[in-house]
């Protein structure tokens, strides 16, 4: 980890303000927002071996709860959020599009950081994004469908050509060439926090104009969210009796979404406004991931 990884909410805070107050040369890089995502993918396929697929089959149980935790709970509570807040439409597709998706890469970092169970959770992660390929659009399809017409195939198609063949490609490269690549896999993390700050400033940018009529709910409904999402892995999956240090695992990967995934495909399915939420829960679950990280990390040394 770098200082600049550390600060990623810093830098997402102050580039989405220089993303509002000059919006014209951010906005004009939309097209590019799906590249960026399939190589943050990429890059998270590099970082996998033959060894996490195995430490799935070793101890499935804490995976098979914390995923179903993540699809169950996330987008039932984006919906319900969504309705109390009083959301537009396309507010709340981005919001249900956010709770669909799989766990974000930056959970393994806090996670690494909380000192909780890390191959549980690169485990989630690569178990969540490959169900999600198939979960996102169903989940999209059953919530959405009486508020939005969601073009459930389309979203299946675009799901697998940004995360599963990305990923997959990148597995098949550390395989085949992993002595050449090992001593450049300390630069993937920046790469791909990069990525993802480039990501957040053009949303910012896309919506400058709507920000201030819809931002400060949204962000409201952004943090209720991720609040719920936190509590709800921890505690349920504590109830049905997993330890602290895998109910503190599982309460950041339900936590912590792929929200650049949920930003690139409101923007490619529906319009910049439904991308506004996947932009504001990239910055807030960074902030409170690294809350909590330093909280549980300090109670565990």
């Amino acid at each position: 980890m770098t200082i600049f990884n550390h600060l990623f909410p810093l830098w997402a805070l102050l580039l989405s303000i220089v993303a509002f107050f000059f919006h014209e040369p951010f906005s004009a890089l939309e097209r590019a927002i799906v590249p960026m995502l399939s190589g943050v993918m990429f890059m998270m396929g590099l970082t996998l071996d033959k060894n996490d697929f195995f430490r799935i089959s070793k101890e499935p149980r804490p995976l098979f709860i914390g995923v179903l935790i993540q699809f169950l709970l996330m987008p039932l509570v984006a919906l319900a959020l969504s309705n109390v807040l009083q959301l537009s439409n396309q507010l709340t597709v981005g919001m249900v599009l956010v709770g669909s998706c799989a766990g974000g890469t930056a959970s393994n970092v806090i996670t690494y950081l909380a000192k909780g169970d890390v191959a549980l959770s690169i485990s989630m992660t690569m178990a969540s994004t490959f169900i999600g390929v198939f979960a996102t659009p169903l989940l999209c399809n059953f919530y959405l469908t009486e508020t939005i017409e969601v073009d459930s195939f389309g979203m299946l198609k675009s799901l697998a050509q940004i995360v599963l063949l990305p990923v997959f490609a990148g597995v098949l490269t550390n395989h085949a060439i992993h002595h050449q690549i090992s001593k450049y896999k300390q630069y993937l993390p920046s790469l791909s926090v990069a990525c993802v700050l480039m990501i957040i400033a053009i949303v910012v940018a896309l919506n400058s104009a709507r920000l201030v009529d819809v931002g400060a709910v949204t962000l409201v409904a952004v943090i209720f969210h991720n609040t719920f999402g936190l509590m709800g892995g921890f505690f349920i999956s504590r109830l049905i009796g997993l330890n602290i240090k895998q109910s503190q695992t599982i309460a950041i990967e339900v936590g912590m979404q792929n929200s650049g995934l949920g930003v690139a495909l409101a923007l490619q399915y529906f319009s910049a406004t439904a991308a506004l939420p996947g932009a504001l829960f990239s910055v807030w679950h960074n902030i409170s991931g690294s809350i909590l990280a330093a909280i549980w990390g300090r109670k565990r040394d």
